[in-house]
């Protein structure tokens, strides 16, 4: 059950990032490009959880999970919000940012094997530089910049800003229940990628 509603949740963030996607397309506007990196990332990282939970946690599965959870979604997600607020500079320090995070998820030695069914906590695995203070960084800005963003413009899209406050939080809940099982962070995972696409969708 637990493989299965990650991939679930997966599937949903895979789906909806596609969709912010064709939107994109139609539009041209930065913002929804940036969104939409940051859904699949999400979706990517739900993916690794189902792989972990299916077939035992492994290296790989483990830095899929944690490159596209821990490095990348949250910035991604935070440039979109600053694009969306005119600072066109975002999309080339996303950009940088990426490329770093990738580098850094994909080589960064660990410090331990990976194995077991619980899901793997970072600080048993990878080093505190660079991995865990890259990642500590783009969540924490990426985050803020989202919650800044949904905050000081939430006059003028009170509904698609407060679902976007809402999946983050449900978000932010998922990393929290981690230690207690892909079950419970699954369903978290879920919420928070429709939360999100309903309220990037609504803010665009």
């Amino acid at each position: 059950m637990e493989p299965l509603l990650a991939f679930g949740a997966a599937v949903v963030a895979l789906r909806l990032a596609g969709s912010l996607a064709l939107r994109w397309r139609a539009s041209r506007t930065p913002q929804l490009a940036a969104w939409s990196a940051g859904l699949l990332a999400y979706a990517l990282a739900s993916g690794g959880l189902a792989w972990g939970a299916a077939a035992g946690w492994s290296e790989a599965s483990f830095r899929l999970y944690y490159t596209c959870g821990g490095l990348l979604t949250a910035a991604l997600l935070g440039a979109g919000s600053l694009l969306l607020s005119g600072r066109r500079w975002a999309g080339p320090v996303a950009l940088v940012y990426v490329g770093l995070a990738l580098g850094v998820g994909l080589a960064a030695p660990l410090t331990s094997p990976v194995g077991g069914e619980a899901i793997p906590e970072a600080q048993a695995h990878l080093d505190w530089f660079p991995a865990r203070v890259l990642a500590i960084a783009g969540n924490t800005l990426g985050t803020l910049a989202v919650v800044v963003v949904a905050l000081t413009t939430i006059r003028r899209r009170p509904l698609g800003n407060g679902l976007i406050l809402a999946g983050i939080a449900a978000a932010a809940a998922g990393s929290a229940v981690a230690g207690l099982g892909v079950a419970q962070t699954s369903v978290f995972v879920a919420l928070a990628a429709v939360l999100l696409f309903v309220g990037f969708r609504t803010s665009r």
